[in-house]
């Protein structure tokens, strides 16, 4: 019987994160969303307005016998830039933080533990912000931004930023993907 745990995460545009984590041996599945806002039934629209303090984020659903929390969040780390607040390159705004959404305190901790490493490490220039909040005000994205990477690769937005970072990932972790 597989030992099914998630994740859910923000760093920028949900599009990358979920297509990244979509490729990984022992995810089941990784959906993109909406969490950590005010609104009780958050848009597409409406979150990019930036008012309703949701982040895009991408719950990750994983076989922990195949994948551990750990793995999960390192592959989070090198999808995206930790030390800017409130963006990921030209997105810019509180839905595009860097955020880690707890479900247990064993989560908690994990992710504050890899993120007092990295900053011991000096891995980046700048200190880590990336936010540890336990999870809330979950909502799924709505059906066209699931695989929306898969499914749009001609989009602009997706050759010219998604498609070099995934290029990136793809050969960074290469021996962690689907065969």
């Amino acid at each position: 019987m597989a030992n099914i745990q998630q994740a859910t995460l923000g760093g920028g545009c949900f599009w990358c994160i979920e297509s990244a984590f979509n490729s990984v041996e022992g995810v089941e599945s990784a959906l993109s969303g909406y969490a950590g806002g005010e609104t009780d039934d958050p848009t597409y629209k409406s979150v990019c307005s930036g008012t309703t303090g949701h982040a895009e984020v991408v719950r990750v659903t994983y076989d922990a016998d195949k994948l551990s929390y750990r793995e999960v969040l390192e592959i989070f780390f090198a999808l995206h830039d930790p030390t800017q607040i409130n963006r990921q390159g030209n997105d810019v705004g509180p839905q595009y933080r860097s955020v880690i959404f707890y479900h247990d305190d064993a989560q908690k901790q994990q992710a504050e533990a890899i993120i007092d490493e990295i900053n011991h490490e000096e891995i980046w220039p700048d200190p880590v912000v990336t936010e540890v909040v336990e999870l809330n005000n979950y909502h799924q994205a709505e059906d066209y931004h699931q695989d929306y990477f898969k499914n749009n690769p001609q989009n602009q937005y997706c050759a010219m930023v998604v498609a070099p970072k995934l290029a990136k990932f793809k050969k960074t972790f290469a021996e962690k993907l689907r065969k």
